[in-house]
C-alpha cells in the first residue's frame, strides 16, 4: 500500500561517503565535548532525572533505591513543582550518576554533553533521510545535514541544551518516520512512528504537535485514495498509530503512571500558560518575558540564522505556496505535495501559534529551535529546484550558479567564524555588528563562557582562595564544577570580599564594562562581541 510517490528513482550517495560524513562529525564531536561549559538549567534537568528515577526504582526496585543516597536525597515525585515535566532523557543520564564509581561532576557532566551530542546526530541523520525522501539525490540530502553542522548556535547548542536540543532531534525522527509512513502506511511503520511520538512528547510536550500532523496528512489519503482498499487501511493504521503512541508516552513519563490522562491534562495546561517572571534584553530594551512584542521570535530566528539559509528558505515558502495556488490537487495528492505541506506547517505553524497565543518565550527563540530542521528542508529544496531549472536553461544558469556560489561562500566564512568563535558558537549573530549585539540583545544567557572565566582566574591564582562576586550565582556554581576539585574548593562566591572578581556575562545587560564594576582584567570575545568580564575590585 503506498501513496503517490515521486517517479524519479532515488540517487543514492555511495555508502562510503555517507559514512565519512557521520564519522567525521562524531570524530569532532569526541574532540570538542570537553571545551563547552555548564548551561544554566544543567543542575534543574540532574535534579528533575533524580525525582523521576526515584519514582521508579521505589516501584521497581525498593530495596535498591533505600541504599541509593543520590536518590534518597532528592525529592519525590508527588508534589514535586517540576514533576509535569519529561524527564525520559535525563532519567539514563542520572542512572550513570547513580550507578558510576566516584563524585566527580566533570565527569557526569561530560557523560551527560557526548550523550546530548550523540542524540543530535541522530536528529542531524534523520534530517539527512527526509531530505533523501523528499529530494531523491543522497548528496543533496547531505548538504542539508552539512548546513545544520554550519549552523552555529545549533552546532554548539548540541553539546550541552538536553531539552531544546535533544527535543529537536527527537522531533525531527518523529517527523521522519511520519514520511516513512505516508510513503507507505503499513501497521508496522505506524507502530514506530508511535513509538517516535512518545519519545519526543516524554522529552517535550510539545511533541503532541506530531499527532494532528500525522492524522491530517493521513486523512489526505483517505480522501485522496490511490486504491480501492486504501482507506480500510489507513483506518487501521491510524488506529494502530493512535494505540501505540499513547501506550510509549506513559510508559517513557512517570508522572503520568499514577492519573495518565488527568495528569497529561494538567501537564499540557501548565505548558499552555506558563509563565517566567523574567526580562529579557530584547532591541535595546528590558521587555518583560510576560509581554513580549509579536516579532521576538521571528527577529531572532533572523538574526541568528546565516542569511543565506533564512533567504533560500522564505524561497521555498513562497514556492509552495505558489504551486498550493495554481495547482492545489498537486500538494494534497502526491507524495512530495504532501511532505512540502508537511515541512510547510513544521516552520511556520509553531511560529505561527507563539505570536497569536502569545506564548512566553526567552533566551532567543530556542523554545523554537525544533522548527530549524524544517527550515532548512526548505532551503535546500528551494536551492535544489533552482539548480535543476537552471541546468536546463541558458538563460538561468548564470543566475543559478552565482545564487550558488554566494551560498558556498557564506557556509564558508560561517564555518570560519564557528572556529574563531570556539568554543561560544551559541552567540553567533548572523549579520549585525558586534557594538548593536552588545546594546541591543541577550548574549551568553546560558553562562558557558563563566568557565573560561574562572579557568583564568584559577591559571592567574595557583594557590589560595579566590573570592568572586557573580552577577548570577548559577552559572559560577555550574561552571566550577567542570574545574578539578581542589580548585573547586578555592574559588569561593562572596559579594563582600576585599580584592574580590566581578564576574558578569551580560545575560540581561546591555553594553560593556562600567567603572563600578571594578578594573577589567580578563574577557571573553566571541565575534567580535564581548560575553564575559572579569573585573578586579578593591
Amino acid at each position: 500500500m503506498a501513496v503517490s510517490t515521486p517517479a524519479v528513482s532515488v540517487q543514492y550517495a555511495p555508502l562510503w561517503v555517507v559514512r565519512t560524513f557521520f564519522g567525521i562529525l562524531l570524530l569532532l564531536g569526541a574532540l570538542l565535548v570537553a571545551d563547552y561549559g555548564v548551561s544554566w538549567d544543567e543542575p534543574v534537568d540532574h535534579a528533575n532525572g533524580l525525582v523521576s528515577l526515584r519514582y521508579i526504582a521505589d516501584k521497581v526496585a525498593p530495596a535498591w533505591s533505600a541504599n541509593q543516597a543520590l536518590l534518597q536525597n532528592s525529592p519525590v515525585l508527588e508534589g514535586y513543582v517540576e514533576n509535569d515535566h519529561g524527564a525520559l532523557f535525563e532519567i539514563p543520564m542520572v542512572l550513570f550518576d547513580v550507578l558510576r564509581p566516584g563524585t566527580d561532576t566533570r565527569t557526569y557532566h561530560l557523560f551527560r554533553h557526548a550523550c546530548i551530542f550523540l542524540t543530535c546526530v541522530g536528529g542531524i541523520w534523520a534530517l539527512y533521510r527526509l531530505a533523501l525522501l523528499r529530494l531523491r539525490n543522497g548528496y543533496v540530502a547531505l548538504v542539508a545535514a552539512a548546513l545544520f553542522v554550519l549552523s552555529p548556535r545549533m552546532f554548539a547548542e548540541s553539546f550541552y541544551s538536553g531539552k531544546d536540543m535533544v527535543f529537536l532531534a527527537t522531533f525531527t525522527l518523529g517527523m521522519y518516520t511520519l514520511a516513512r509512513l505516508l510513503e507507505r502506511p503499513t501497521l508496522r511503520r505506524a507502530l514506530l512512528h508511535g513509538i517516535a511520538t512518545g519519545v519526543a512528547v516524554d522529552i517535550r510536550i510539545l511533541g503532541i504537535m506530531l499527532v494532528p500532523f500525522t492524522l491530517t496528512l493521513l486523512a489526505l489519503e483517505l480522501w485522496f485514495p490511490t486504491g480501492p482498499s486504501i482507506r480500510r487501511q489507513v483506518a487501521t493504521v491510524i488506529g494502530g498509530y493512535l494505540v501505540c503512541a499513547v501506550a510509549a508516552i506513559i510508559v517513557g513519563w512517570p508522572y503520568l503512571w499514577a492519573s495518565p490522562f488527568n495528569h497529561f491534562l494538567a501537564a499540557f495546561e501548565n505548558m499552555r500558560r506558563f509563565r517566567w517572571p523574567g526580562f529579557v534584553l530584547y532591541m535595546g530594551r528590558q521587555e518583560s518575558a510576560l509581554a513580549l512584542p509579536w516579532h521576538y521570535a521571528p527577529v531572532w530566528i533572523l538574526i541568528t540564522t546565516p542569511v543565506t539559509y533564512s533567504a533560500a528558505a522564505v524561497l521555498g515558502l513562497l514556492g509552495v505556496a505558489m504551486r498550493g495556488i495554481k495547482r492545489p490537487l498537486e500538494l494534497l495528492k502526491t507524495y512530495n505535495g504532501r511532505l512540502d505541506l508537511l515541512f510547510s506547517g513544521w516552520l511556520v505553524l509553531p511560529v505561527f501559534m507563539v505570536i497569536a497565543l502569545d506564548s512566553v518565550i526567552y533566551d532567543g527563540w530556542r523554545h523554537l529551535y525544533f522548527v530549524y530542521p524544517a527550515l532548512l528542508l526548505l532551503a535546500v529544496s528551494a536551492g535544489w529546484q533552482l539548480w535543476q531549472r537552471g541546468r536546463t536553461s541558458p538563460r538561468l544558469r548564470p543566475v543559478v550558479l552565482a545564487l550558488g556560489a554566494v551560498v558556498a561562500l557564506e557556509a564558508a566564512v560561517t564555518a570560519v567564524r564557528m572556529v574563531l568563535m570556539h568554543p561560544n558558537q551559541q552567540v553567533y549573530f548572523s549579520f549585525l555588528p558586534a557594538e548593536q549585539v552588545e546594546q541591543q540583545f541577550e548574549r551568553d544567557y546560558w553562562g558557558l563562557s563563566y568557565r573560561q572565566g574562572l579557568e583564568y582566574l584559577i591559571k592567574r591564582h595557583p594557590e589560595g582562595q579566590i573570592f568572586v562576586d557573580p552577577t548570577h550565582r548559577a552559572p559560577f556554581e555550574n561552571n566550577r564544577e567542570m574545574l578539578a576539585p581542589a580548585d573547586q574548593q578555592r574559588l569561593i562566591a562572596d559579594p563582600n570580599a576585599p580584592g574580590r572578581y566581578y564576574i558578569t556575562g551580560y545575560r540581561d545587560t546591555p553594553g560593556r564594562v562600567t567603572p563600578e564594576m571594578g578594573q577589567e582584567v580578563y574577557s571573553v570575545k566571541a565575534g567580535g562581541v564581548t560575553i564575559l568580564s572579569v573585573c578586579k575590585r578593591p
